[in-house]
């Protein structure tokens, strides 16, 4: 039975919109008498200025630069569904249903701050699009990240109508069939609804949940396949002895250094006397993956913020009767913490790269074959082992180290020079999500190669280096699945399992 992730009631967490848009949990709202009258009456205060003409941002008025255009009490109700549609322009690749779930998710929680004038049925619609799978097709490419993310989010507030595409439990329909499928008419837009939906960080900050999420599991597993690098190659494990890291106390750092130790085992005689100091791909992993560990807390921090805030422009205060018009669609903490996670976990691609690199050298990986290759003897010069695997891992490290450029610094002015200076959030979080997926690939890569390492130092070298049953039990694991490579086959199917297994977070790793 799945959890329920109760809005309205408390702060939601990073990984609430994580259960959320994996599907192993379901979305409600509060019951709460406080809760409920809070939204009403912010609903019932933009009712209340549109009898009495006030004059109110996006409700009474044009959009951005017409701001200054007033607009007919008779055509407000026109002026939300008009919204929807003339940024109904993205392009691109569609989101994924994950990240599409993450995206309605986030947004909910956003409008159940209370200051949004938005209803309670609004609220529910969204709670049954999300519980349902109803999932609107959202295009990734169109948003600068203020005034928020319009142009995607206006595929909500256009499916929410009947008038966009829709995944239902991942077939493709019109909103409009999809609705009746599920008993119900399309949602009317209040006046203030279509813009309490699409002027705010939803897509940004649900695409940054996955991301750090994804980056939090890749520390790990990177620690792991560190631990089986160091294996593979003989290297030595005093190079993680705590008394050193006591030295130089970074918390992160410390903690990769104490997971490292509880896989490598130093014992005296298992010690490479003839190379007192391992190449830094080895000896610095702590420092290098410590740097993910340590930021990590900080960019959850801000991500959690920013999904526990109210983000759209303007604010309602119903409460105290006040309209509040400022800037909370700016995207700029979600931009700052995408674009340092994109380079902090660029870093692992590299730290990867440089480990791949040494496995496979016979001139340092300790006597091991050239390539990690294993055929028969009367074979050996027409097989290649790793080598156009480790050709790929370079291929992606370059793209994900090319893709670290920070999009924060890259604002345009655009709308009449309205949004002069915006955040490109969501074009940051974007990138951090392609930085992690190459980085996902380098790292089940050096994977499978030390993993062939470990196995062919058991059975042709004399050279080897102890570890703990907990690493062993994740050779076997991989084991389970993996064959050697004794002769050259194709190993792209095989990466794209081990890329699904990683991405499921199905390989065990260590514990947070």
């Amino acid at each position: 039975m799945k959890r329920s992730i109760v809005y309205g009631e408390s702060r939601l967490s990073l990984a609430d919109i994580v259960a959320l848009a994996r599907g192993t949990a379901e979305a409600c709202i509060s019951k709460d008498t406080a809760f409920i009258d809070k939204i009403h009456t912010g609903e019932l205060f933009v009712q209340r200025l549109l009898l009495e003409e006030g004059k109110v941002y996006g409700v009474t008025t044009g959009y951005g630069d017409s701001c200054t255009v007033a607009v007919p009490h008779e055509l407000t109700a026109q002026l939300p569904i008009n919204l929807t549609r003339f940024h109904g322009c993205g392009l691109g690749e569609m989101f994924s249903a994950e990240q599409t779930r993450a995206i309605l998710a986030v947004r909910l929680c956003s409008l159940t701050q209370g200051y949004s004038g938005v209803s309670m049925a609004l609220l529910d619609y969204l709670v049954l699009m999300l519980n349902q799978d109803m999932l609107p097709l959202i295009p990734q490419e169109g948003s600068v990240g203020a005034s928020g993310d319009l142009t995607p989010l206006s595929y909500v507030a256009g499916a929410l109508i009947g008038e966009r595409q829709v995944w239902l439990k991942g077939q493709e329909m019109t909103a409009t069939a999809a609705f009746a499928k599920l008993g119900v008419s399309p949602y009317v837009l209040k006046p203030k609804e279509a813009l309490a939906l699409m002027n705010g960080t939803a897509v940004m900050t649900a695409v940054a949940c996955l991301a750090w999420q994804r980056a939090d599991y890749l520390s790990r597993l990177s620690t792991k396949v560190t631990a089986l690098t160091c294996a593979g190659v003989a290297g030595n494990a005093y190079h993680f002895d705590e008394m050193l890291f006591s030295v130089k106390p970074h918390a992160g750092q410390q903690q990769v250094a104490a997971w490292l130790r509880e896989d490598l085992i130093d014992h005296q005689a298992s010690r490479n006397t003839a190379r007192l100091q391992d190449r830094y791909s080895l000896r610095c992993a702590p420092h290098i993956i410590g740097v993910v560990r340590d930021t990590l807390p900080f960019l959850q921090h801000t991500i959690q913020n920013e999904l526990n805030s109210a983000n759209d422009n303007p604010i309602i205060d119903g409460q105290g009767e006040r309209v509040l018009h400022g800037g909370h669609f700016y995207g700029g903490h979600i931009a700052m913490a995408m674009d340092t996670l994109k380079v902090i976990v660029a870093n692992l691609a590299d730290l990867h790269d440089r480990q791949i690199a040494l496995l496979l050298d016979n001139r340092v990986n300790n006597g091991l074959p050239a390539n990690l290759s294993a055929p028969p003897a009367a074979e050996v010069t027409i097989h290649h082992g790793f080598k156009a695997v480790q050709i790929g891992c370079s291929a992606w490290a370059a793209e994900a180290l090319k893709l670290t450029m920070p999009a924060s610094v890259f604002s345009r002015s655009t709308e009449c020079h309205n949004q002069d200076k915006v955040s490109m959030g969501t074009i940051a979080a974007r990138d951090a999500i392609r930085v992690i997926e190459l980085t996902e690939q380098v790292t089940v890569a050096t994977m499978l190669a030390a993993w062939q390492a470990c196995q062919l130092r058991t059975k042709i070298t004399a050279v080897s280096m102890p570890i703990s049953q907990q690493l062993n039990d994740f050779i076997q694991y991989v084991s389970a699945s993996f064959n050697m490579l004794e002769v050259d086959r194709r190993l792209d199917h095989e990466l794209r399992y081990w890329l699904e297994t990683v991405r499921k977070e199905a390989l065990p790793v260590y514990e947070r």
